[in-house]
């Protein structure tokens, strides 16, 4: 049976902090030997704390940080679960209260201005169990990204893929490709960059 069948998403809540960090802890970002497992913090902790020597050395700091960061209401997105297993995740957010954050500085760029008065819901990244990967978990999780964000009364989803995009592990902002089937298209360049946008006014 295909994957995207047995996959429940579920909203990230304080009441699932432990299952979040129990997927980053078993889940490399990459292949590479250098795995860096950052527990997706860096895109709510201020430039001084994150860039303190302690936080990026420390594993269990940043572990630590994450599960403080979700029983708050900070730390925001999606789970993907098969089989009571969290498999998928793709970090969700408001993106005005993301804009003073570490991670930010890494798309910032030449950022456009959003208008006035405009609420955007900001994809940041996806991180996929290795073995569900290329099985549909990222898209399921994009649409409820934009389901929920019309719901709440956002007018856009916003996302920053690579303009070329290398490959599921090392590139964790997910493909232009993706965004493009779902409704998105681009809205700006930043760099090596992509800004795309999903505009919920019109949307079905």
């Amino acid at each position: 049976m295909p994957a995207a069948e047995t996959i429940e998403i579920r909203p990230l809540t304080p009441a699932l902090a432990g299952d979040y960090v129990r997927f980053f802890d078993a889940t490399p970002h990459s292949e590479r030997p250098d795995n860096f497992k950052c527990y997706c913090v860096m895109w709510c902790g201020d430039n001084q704390h994150i860039l303190n020597r302690n936080f990026l050395g420390s594993e269990k700091i940043r572990r630590s940080t994450a599960v403080r960061y979700v029983k708050a209401g900070i730390l925001q997105g999606y789970l993907a679960y098969s089989d009571g297993q969290v498999v998928g995740w793709c970090n969700a957010n408001t993106k005005s209260d993301c804009l003073k954050c570490f991670g930010w500085r890494d798309i910032k760029g030449t950022m456009p201005t959003d208008g006035p008065g405009e609420k955007v819901k900001s994809v940041f990244c996806f991180a996929i169990a290795p073995e569900m990967r290329r099985q549909g978990i990222a898209a399921l999780l994009l649409e409820r990204v934009c389901q929920d964000a019309a719901r709440e009364g956002f007018d856009y989803v916003e996302a920053y893929p690579q303009k070329n995009f290398a490959n599921e592990a090392d590139d964790f902002k997910g493909p232009a490709a993706l965004y493009r089937k779902h409704g998105f298209t681009v809205y700006a360049e930043t760099g090596g960059r992509l800004v795309m946008r999903k505009d919920l006014k019109e949307s079905p």
